[in-house]
């Protein structure tokens, strides 16, 4: 990790986005000294109720077994399997056997949906989540991740869609751990990689504040969206007005 640019990233955001909460940013790696070892949980817990810690400035790094939801697993690529039955699951449930979440309409429609879907392998057996001030040298981010209410949001949303002719940022449906991990992860591989906003997983949302979202941005999208932003609307009237307002919703 380049710590000029993490310095340069770090003054610009506190000038244009003055009092928002640092991103935080991730990467896979076989090593298990990069961040303290995050803890088994004792039984089902949403990743993304565990990233508040990182929001706070402790840096975490997950195996399999920290992970302690079956969704995340998968999602954060370290399993290819979901739950039995996940198609009635995801949708209207078996009557006295499981309860169905009802966020699709029917068990077929979640069959499709899970046909599509590309299959995501972790690159590594950790995957290491710091905030943006807690960054190390031998960092290498994957992915940078915003939790920011909707003034942040539309400012990075601009900013993503700045210098692109085809829509930059996009909302997949799925779990919230997906569209911070697997979805901006695999976008890194595109000619033109997108932004993925997220966090309407129901399931997920008690993990973050309310009237919170996620904006996740693969790295390479991440630098060109730091470079332009002193040439951008940031620098204009109509963002000071929204910029005075951003310390504001904390």
């Amino acid at each position: 990790m380049d710590m000029a640019f993490k310095e340069t990233f770090s003054d610009r955001w506190a000038r244009y986005f003055t009092g928002a909460d640092l991103p935080l940013v991730f990467y896979y790696t076989d090593r298990d000294d990069r961040a303290e070892r995050a803890k088994a949980p004792e039984g089902w817990e949403c990743i993304i109720a565990s990233l508040n810690r990182v929001r706070q400035g402790t840096s975490l790094c997950f195996d399999v077994d920290a992970v302690g939801c079956g969704g995340g697993k998968r999602y954060l690529g370290f399993v290819e399997k979901l739950r039995p039955n996940f198609e009635y699951f995801l949708s209207c449930g078996i009557p006295g056997e499981l309860e169905g979440e009802r966020y699709k309409k029917s068990p077929e429609l979640v069959e499709t949906i899970m046909a599509k879907m590309p299959i995501f392998k972790a690159p590594g057996r950790f995957i290491v989540f710091k905030r943006w001030d807690r960054i190390d040298p031998g960092d290498e981010p994957a992915v940078v991740i915003f939790f920011a209410p909707p003034d942040v949001l539309s400012g990075l949303f601009t900013l993503a869609n700045f210098d692109e002719q085809e829509h930059a940022v996009y909302t997949p449906f799925g779990a919230g751990c997906g569209t911070i991990v697997q979805y901006p992860f695999l976008e890194r591989a595109a000619a033109r990689p997108r932004a993925v906003l997220g966090m309407f997983d129901v399931s997920a949302r008690p993990g973050v504040p309310s009237g919170t979202l996620s904006f996740a941005v693969p790295w390479s999208k991440f630098v060109t969206m730091v470079e332009n932003m002193p040439e951008s609307f940031l620098i204009t009237p109509s963002w000071e007005k929204v910029r005075k307002r951003i310390g504001k919703h904390g």
